[in-house]
């Protein structure tokens, strides 16, 4: 019965950061429609929360490469200290990230 129990709850875990991830993609895929300049600073603010927690679960996981990554993507959509890309090299930006994650929901251990 416990085994049962922990492996439900190793489970949730893995669903919430598969809900993170699609949230993720959502979120950065809506930054290719012209929205107002507000909507992109609460999806930079999101999207930091979401890198943050992926870089800490893989690094829990002592995944050290993915949380590496995903560190340094918080650190570059982190809406505090701005780089000032264009939109078209954003857009690029998002893109690619989305590639990835999209990368990693598909990819079997």
């Amino acid at each position: 019965m416990a085994g049962l129990l922990f492996s439900m709850k190793k489970q949730t875990k893995n669903d919430f950061t598969i809900v993170v991830k699609i949230v993720l993609v959502v979120i950065l895929l809506s930054c290719l429609l012209p929205l107002p300049y507000g909507a992109f600073e609460l999806i930079r603010f999101a999207a930091l929360i979401g890198f943050g927690y992926l870089a800490y679960k893989y690094y829990k996981s002592h995944n050290e490469g993915k949380a590496l990554v995903f560190g340094a993507l918080a650190l570059l959509i982190q809406p505090f200290f701005k780089l000032s890309f264009g939109r078209s090299i954003w857009n690029l930006v998002d893109v690619a990230i989305v590639i990835f994650i999209i990368y990693l929901l598909v990819k079997k251990k």
